[in-house]
């Protein structure tokens, strides 16, 4: 007699929900991807993938099987074991954004039944799964959070070209409203992963993820404001980086950048911020000032390159400037607030003529304004500055050799080149 495979429901099929649905797919669940993006839908069931860690033959590996489907609504969606809920949580006027996670939460509530599972991965501030995805799942189902059916919190880690932490291999928070909750969470991703974290309560998982981020975020900007400081004084900041790094206790080593991007950093801190400020009305001084400094660096690169090409007796309007690198991380083509847009738009205002070289950015999400070549030795020599923001692996850079260069990384030791 066989046994019938657990039927997952996960909504939103992006960065963080298309590696879960395939990976579910290969520990044998039956799984339908909703995502609200019909053209994504439609991509998705012909076996092509938009997201880097998902190759095309991951893809039509799980379909083979005939246990994934991808649906851009929840009509005539059934009965599931498991819904989680990855969809984005950005801010609108510098206020966290739940209105996904609501249309989510509604959608998936006239579905749950006895004995079912509903996980929230989405990055928000504390208490949200337990005060605001609960009531809705309630109310939608006629059912009792608990009694009826269980609900759990396990943020994302998704980490976008990481080819040493995968999926599978990076540990999983996982929490639940109650004991029963929180066993159901567990082996649901005892499946899917190989190490799993419990933690008492939702409100720990939601928290867990922004320290995460926050650590980050903070520590970034102490760097980036380091290496302004350092350029004013005439210090090598990212040999003093090196040095410090060379301690084998105590520092963990972080490097300057031309501003953070992604969903986390530029976004994440903040849900901390707001509900420490929401909820003990007072601000979280770190966050706000990290937000402050990492917010400020396009404004900052654009800065140092009116300062190289003034040196050089050139106005920047007018002024051909190629941008190495325009997604936020390299090895990847995510620009979701990549600092190199910003750092294009402020250089496009000031009347310079911006050109781009990134192999992954797709024409969907090239900017406006901006031509896209390719990184050689003639595009570089046709510049009269080079600014490096995200090196890829798949670009040259032996190619900016003998051009003006300001490289933000630290990544390029040719002749002509400053760091930030």
């Amino acid at each position: 007699m066989s046994v019938r495979a657990k039927r997952l429901v996960v909504v939103g099929q992006g960065y963080v929900g298309l590696p879960l649905s395939v990976r579910a797919v290969e520990a044998g669940y039956d799984v339908v991807g909703v995502d609200v993006d019909s053209t994504k839908c439609s991509a998705l069931n012909r076996g092509v993938s938009y997201i880097d860690d998902v190759c095309d033959a991951q893809l039509g590996a799980a379909l083979r099987t005939g246990r994934f489907e991808a649906k851009a609504d929840f009509d005539n969606l059934g009965d599931f074991d498991y819904a989680v809920i990855t969809v984005p949580t950005p801010l609108r006027e510098t206020l966290p954004d739940l209105r996904f996670i609501e249309s989510a939460t509604r959608s998936i509530a006239p579905h749950v039944s006895l004995g079912s599972t509903v996980v929230l991965e989405s990055t928000t501030s504390p208490g949200t799964t337990a005060e605001l995805v609960v009531p809705l799942l309630e109310s939608g189902s006629g059912l009792t959070a608990g009694r009826d059916f269980h609900v759990g919190y396990s943020p994302e880690r998704i980490d976008p070209g990481n080819r040493h932490w995968s999926f599978e291999t990076t540990p999983k928070v996982v929490s639940g409203i109650d004991a029963a909750s929180l066993a159901s969470v567990t082996a649901l991703y005892d499946d899917l992963v190989e190490t799993t974290v419990p933690v008492s309560g939702t409100r720990e998982a939601e928290l867990a993820k922004l320290i995460e981020n926050t650590f980050r975020h903070v520590n970034i900007a102490l760097v980036n404001e380091l290496a302004i400081a350092a350029h004013e004084l005439g210090i090598d900041a990212w040999e003093a980086i090196e040095a410090a790094g060379s301690k084998p206790f105590g520092f963990m080593k972080f490097t300057p950048g031309p501003g953070v991007g992604g969903h986390c950093l530029p976004v994440d801190p903040s849900y901390l911020s707001w509900e420490v400020r929401r909820k003990l009305g007072r601000g979280f001084r770190f966050i706000d000032l990290a937000n402050e400094i990492n917010a400020h660096m396009p404004e900052h690169v654009v800065t140092r390159v009116e300062s190289l090409l003034n040196d050089s007796a050139i106005a920047v309007r007018g002024a051909r400037v190629l941008i190495v690198g325009l997604a936020y991380k390299a090895d990847t083509g995510d620009v979701r607030e990549s600092p190199a847009l910003r750092v294009a738009e402020i250089l496009r205002s000031k009347g310079a003529v911006v050109v781009a070289a990134d192999p992954h950015v797709t024409a969907r999400d090239w900017p406006l304004g901006v031509e896209q070549v390719d990184l050689t030795r003639e595009t570089a020599a046709s510049a009269d500055v080079c600014v490096v923001l995200t090196p890829h692996a798949a670009l040259d850079l032996d190619a900016l050799r003998g051009a003006l260069v300001l490289d933000t990384r630290n990544v390029v030791s040719h002749d002509h080149v400053v760091t930030l």
